[in-house]
């Protein structure tokens, strides 16, 4: 199901939770921080990195990626060497996309729709002013929402894809290969990025800018591989904006960034500790 925070209400439509299996909230403007398909034409853009709240935290910085990365933690210093111990070895660049890598490895990529979908719970946070559009340019969409009263002539967007993943893989090796579709795009330039798992699930996050049709666009975008029982999803989520505008559309990009999650209903929550027990 798809879920947004804010003054939440829920998406009418196809969107809804008993119709969907995905929720979806709307509502006020809320603070936060996203596949294999097309570039997205429209997507709402992520605040620069220093505005973003920290999402997760990895204990390697990725090649080309500042210390300063809000998806990095500060490396430690590095501790003496022992006698005689061989350097680590550096893993060569990934440069087959997830699409190519699920392609080498014949794995089917069964698109899935929102009505009557159960298989894990996600939510997309929507806010004020944004609403699910339907938008043919984005192959396979499961849910698509945009701010269609924004100022820009590139209409800030998050575009949702959900596949299910049918063949044997290995889903740690399968999300190496996650920025690779994103560094492909028209003179891409990374600001922030980690392949730290999200929500217990393999992930891969990178945001940065790209050129597009003469106009340069700021993109968060990520990957989940999920699994919810024996079955195995691509969760991916692009919020994309135009670069003019993605200070004011910050707080609603933020929102959906930091706001989406993937869960599986197979799997039990943690049971808090009740207050008075030891």
């Amino acid at each position: 199901m798809i879920q947004s925070t804010q003054t939440w209400r829920v998406l009418a439509g196809g969107l809804a939770a008993t119709a969907m299996g995905v929720t979806v909230f709307a509502g006020g403007t809320a603070a936060a921080d996203p596949s294999p398909p097309a570039p997205p034409p429209a997507i709402p853009g992520v605040l620069p990195p220093a505005s973003l709240p920290p999402i997760q935290s990895v204990t390697a910085v990725p090649g080309g990626i500042t210390t300063n990365n809000r998806f990095v933690a500060t490396p430690q210093a590095p501790g003496p060497a022992a006698l005689g111990q061989p350097p680590l070895a550096v893993a060569a660049p990934v440069s087959e996309s997830l699409h190519d890598y699920f392609k080498a490895k014949n794995i089917k990529l069964v698109a899935q729709k929102p009505h009557g979908f159960k298989a894990l719970d996600i939510t997309l946070p929507v806010p004020t002013r944004w609403t699910q559009v339907p938008d043919p340019n984005v192959p396979d969409a499961f849910a698509v929402i945009a701010d269609r009263l924004g100022n820009s002539l590139y209409t800030s967007n998050a575009q949702l894809v959900v596949y299910n993943l049918v063949g044997n893989f290995d889903p740690k090796e399968a999300i190496t290969h996650g920025f690779v579709d994103t560094q492909q795009l028209s003179a891409w330039q990374t600001t922030n990025a980690s392949k730290a798992d999200f929500d217990g699930f393999p992930s891969s996050i990178i945001e940065g800018t790209y050129r597009e049709n003469g106009m340069t666009l700021n993109t968060s975008r990520r990957h989940v591989i999920a699994s919810s029982g024996p079955d195995k999803y691509l969760v991916s989520l692009s919020v994309t904006t135009a670069l003019s505008q993605a200070v004011a559309d910050a707080p609603a990009t933020n929102a959906i960034v930091n706001g989406f999650r993937v869960s599986s209903p197979t799997v039990s929550a943690p049971v808090p500790p009740q207050l008075g027990t030891r």
